[in-house]
């Protein structure tokens, strides 16, 4: 049986003429749609003097207004939604920096459009019918589970549906029921590749043929240090809560960058300071707009994270954009162990429990996992040299940070004034994790 290259190959090999001539007919449609049912985004492009009328293809998208997770916050929970309430049937969400979460809405017609674009990852990554795909990414509200869930049923494989942790069940799963795709963040990955070394399986002995990992940073070197362990190839997978999930752009056998799915989303690089697009090559923000997503359709969305796209032909045959790995971001936002984590969501925490404002935070790797250790100055009026009070009330804090992060940092209390102050804008974060190469 010949594997099949592509999910669907007529549009994901599409001639890059083609492409763009059907992003411009569903860009129209998608502004009329939005500019009808959003008020809120009526209202910043009647601010900005733009209509609906003014939008004849991809060419007028930088009259456009943008939308960034401010605009969100603010609209919670409904705000955006662009049919009713009742013709959605699910949500996903993400952390909220100060609690207030941002919400995206899925209309069944959404969450198959979704389903397929992770069914094209899977297919780039060798995946068929015979395969038996092991999702390993956590469920619920995080988009990872579902996205890849979905998109293995779409490409007929037998899904096991994990989720995140209980690693002796992982590979007793694995192992008896010889998954060949792994879907995960790239730490836990690594973290199942040692855990199989230690109880004996080699590269050879381990079903794995292919693994899907995202939804945190990884390097070259963690790349191949996952492909020897497991024996597999590792493809890189990308998402965002807001745009839909995993799957807006995949890895092919290339490895040389991720194919954006182009008939769903229209890529953008824009100088992050001043918002002027950039030509293709040049490195910037990556911009994201929906053209057919019917609940959530976000325009002209700032993802804050800095990439370079490409035309450059690609080996695999597809023609859809591809876009560099992120190599950073243009605001403050860290991502551990897969969680978006921001510097002011501690902030919130810190005050709230009644702790100084002048705390670290410092992230490491070790054995390809994130390590994340909060610093925190305790407030002269709560200085105790007494080693139990000092425990007790670093649990306390760390179960509160958790509560609103949803991932646990070792927590330090410190005595007053022993973390370093500086004369400008206050250094809150030293991430020596390396994670770009």
């Amino acid at each position: 049986m010949v594997k099949r290259k592509y999910y669907q190959e007529e549009i994901e090999t599409m001639p890059v003429e083609q492409i763009k001539k059907l992003q411009s007919e569903k860009l129209v449609k998608q502004v009329k749609h939005v500019y009808k049912n959003v008020p809120y985004y009526r209202d910043l492009m009647d601010k900005k003097g733009v209509t609906p009328d003014d939008i004849h293809g991809i060419e007028d998208l930088y009259k456009l207004p943008f939308i960034e997770k401010s605009d969100l916050r603010e609209t919670y929970p409904t705000g955006m939604l662009a049919v009713p309430l009742e013709d959605c049937v699910r949500i996903q969400s993400t952390s909220g920096t100060t609690g207030r979460r941002v919400i995206a809405y899925y209309t069944q017609h959404d969450i198959d459009l979704w389903d397929e674009c992770c069914a094209r990852a899977l297919v780039a990554a060798g995946a068929d019918k015979e395969d038996v795909v092991q999702v390993s990414y956590g469920y619920g509200l995080f988009t990872g589970g579902p996205g890849l869930n979905g998109g293995s049923h779409k490409v007929g494989c037998l899904t096991l549906p994990m989720s995140s942790g209980n690693t002796e069940r992982q590979i007793q799963f694995m192992t008896d029921l010889k998954a060949t795709v792994l879907c995960c963040t790239p730490s836990y990955a690594a973290y199942l590749g040692e855990s199989l070394k230690e109880q004996g399986y080699t590269a050879e002995t381990i079903p794995l043929k292919a693994g899907i990992f995202g939804a945190e940073p990884w390097t070259q070197e963690m790349r191949e240090n996952i492909q020897n362990t497991l024996g597999i190839k590792a493809y890189d997978i990308y998402g965002l809560t807001e745009i839909s999930g995993p799957g807006v752009s995949f890895e092919c056998s290339e490895q040389g960058g991720m194919h954006i799915n182009e008939d769903h989303f229209l890529a953008e690089i824009i100088n992050p300071d001043t918002g002027e697009p950039l030509p293709e090559g040049e490195k910037g923000e990556l911009v994201f707009t929906c053209l057919d997503k019917e609940a959530f359709p976000l325009l002209r969305y700032r993802t804050r994270d800095i990439c370079v796209l490409s035309r450059k032909p690609c080996s695999c045959g597809r023609t859809h954009i591809r876009m560099a790995k992120p190599m950073g971001r243009s605001d403050d936002m860290m991502i551990i162990r897969g969680v978006n984590v921001f510097p002011s969501q501690i902030e919130a925490v810190l005050l709230k429990e009644g702790f100084s404002e002048n705390y670290l935070i410092k992230l490491g790797r070790e054995n390809n996992n994130d390590t994340f250790d909060v610093y925190v100055e305790l407030p002269p009026e709560q200085f105790d040299d007494s080693v139990k009070n000092v425990t007790a009330k670093e649990k306390s804090l760390a179960a509160a940070l958790r509560t609103m992060l949803g991932i646990g940092p070792a927590v330090h209390l410190v005595p007053p004034k022993t973390i370093q102050r500086s004369e400008g804008k206050a250094k809150r974060v030293i991430d020596e994790r390396k994670l770009h190469d």
